[in-house]
């Protein structure tokens, strides 16, 4: 799949990070690839710091006493002003320049992990949950712009993106992992205290070694009307997700129409407004906002697969946290060498599309398999061989969606379509996650009603969200093939 030839990029060349030194007159040249890192860095902790919690609410609830509603806040006081923020800060890193975006994204993430770590009851945790999300959001954003911006050419995009992607994708797995093995060898406090000095580390090295772009300028203008009707429309969407299995339909209707009348008013300022934050002609890019529709569907499912299957593990299978988190090291393992080994030159030879269709048939037959997973089960027969499937489908999709998507977006608009690719991924996860639970919890609470025993009313319930999942992975799979495919009508950049 053709991503994009310099001159597309707006006459973007090859470019290596040139910092300044401390004295004046000298200039110190740094790889394209050590700026790869720092990005892949700066991901890495973020990702891991969304994953990491899950194995250790349990040990949390218990430390400083929240209450079973109250312990979500726990996970929603990162999600929702994260997904919330990230096209808002796409543009201002697009208009003040994303490496000092990027920096201070590194720095408020950090400070607000300390805080995290200090943290001794449940509103201060809280609190500091949410200014991670926005420091979380602020590291996120941009780092594709800059990605695409280090590396123009087509191959060595395809290789960058691989690597990105794979430090991305392990990063999730591996955060089950490092939550299960911290908070069971010491403490939950560490799972946020480690990222003091992975923070200062990342921080100096962006400093360093990332070139300074100027930006636009903020006189360019970030429509600050309009910025505030899609935050709060973003971070009301994310708000009646992730709650949608605490309140009553109606209100979370109510809740949907709000977000959806917010978004309304922002599509018709950004048609009048002179210098609108989003140039609504990206969306004619079939490119962007196919790859954006496929990684909804996509992310649904994996998100779905990542929690439904932990539980699996643990209410069903009699796991233990690092148990749990050891049973999903083969993901990230796999993942990682499949990305890193093979991704780039498989796109290279059959093209992005032909990648992602394939990668995605391996996670719906994945899906499938896990649709199967018995009340008896065992890892080995049961567990193992979808999970492997799914990470070798996961490796080959990923890269090549995010390559489609990015090639589709301007130069210019490079930041904001970064931002907007990692909105749609909070809102798939957070969908799939909700839709999934509220379903395997509606199953087994029918079956317990009618005297089935916990576990098998417990497996049937999972069986049931892992059917679903399937269905939603072969919906993607079926938009991919008819809108991202070679030639087809519509655009392709914005």
């Amino acid at each position: 799949m053709h991503l994009g030839t310099d001159e597309e990029r707006g006459g973007t060349t090859a470019m290596t990070a040139i910092v300044e030194s401390p004295t004046r007159t000298s200039h110190r040249t740094y790889s394209r690839w050590a700026s790869l890192v720092v990005l892949c860095a700066g991901t890495l902790m973020t990702i891991l710091d969304g994953n990491i919690v899950t194995v250790a609410m349990p040990a949390i609830q218990s430390d400083l006493g929240f209450s079973g509603p109250g312990l979500a806040w726990v996970v929603n006081a990162y999600l929702i002003p994260f997904g919330g923020l990230l096209l808002l800060v796409g543009r201002l890193g697009d208009l003040v320049g994303r490496k000092r975006m990027f920096t201070a994204g590194l720095a408020v993430f950090t400070a607000a992990s300390v805080l995290c770590g200090v943290a001794t009851g449940p509103g201060m945790l809280i609190a500091a949950r949410a200014l991670q999300g926005v420091g979380g959001a602020m590291t996120a954003a941009v780092v594709l712009g800059m990605l695409v911006a280090l590396f123009p050419e087509p191959r060595e995009q395809a290789r960058a993106i691989a690597v990105f992607s794979a430090v991305g994708a392990a990063g999730g797995a591996l955060g089950t992992f490092l939550g299960g093995a911290l908070t069971q060898a010491l403490n939950w406090h560490w799972i946020f205290l480690i990222n003091l000095p992975i923070g200062v580390v990342a921080w100096l090295a962006a400093v360093r070694i990332l070139t300074p772009d100027r930006g636009e300028g903020l006189r360019r203008g970030a429509d600050y009307p309009g910025s505030a009707l899609v935050t709060g429309a973003l971070m009301l969407t994310v708000y009646a997700i992730v709650g949608a299995g605490d309140r009553g339909l109606a209100a979370t209707l109510l809740l949907g129409a709000l977000a959806l009348t917010l978004f309304v008013a922002f599509t018709v300022r950004q048609a009048r407004a002179a210098r609108p934050l989003l140039r609504l002609r990206m969306f004619g890019s079939r490119l962007l906002t196919g790859a954006n529709a496929v990684q909804v569907l996509m992310i649904a499912t994996m998100y779905g697969f990542q929690f439904i299957g932990t539980l699996y593990l643990q209410r069903v299978l009699g796991y233990g946290e690092l148990l749990t988190g050891t049973a999903f090291l083969p993901a990230p393992i796999a993942i990682g060498v499949l990305m890193l080994g093979l991704s780039a030159r498989t796109i290279g030879r059959f093209g992005a599309h032909r990648v992602l269709l394939a990668g995605l048939a391996l996670i719906t037959v994945g899906m499938a398999l896990l649709g199967r997973a018995p009340a008896d089960g065992s890892y080995l027969t049961d567990v193992l061989p979808p999970l492997l499937l799914l990470s070798v489908g996961f490796a080959a999709a990923m890269p090549a969606l995010t390559g489609l998507a990015m090639s589709g977006a301007r130069e210019e608009d490079a930041g904001l379509a970064s931002g907007l690719f990692n909105t749609t991924q909070v809102v798939g996860g957070s969908l799939g996650l909700a839709v999934l639970s509220v379903l395997a919890a509606a199953r087994t609470e029918g079956l317990l009603a009618g005297g089935t025993d916990l576990v098998p009313a417990t497996a049937e319930g999972y069986q049931l969200a892992f059917r679903v999942a399937t269905a939603i992975a072969a919906a993607a799979l079926a938009l991919a093939a008819a809108v991202l495919r070679p030639g087809s009508g519509g655009t392709g950049r914005g």
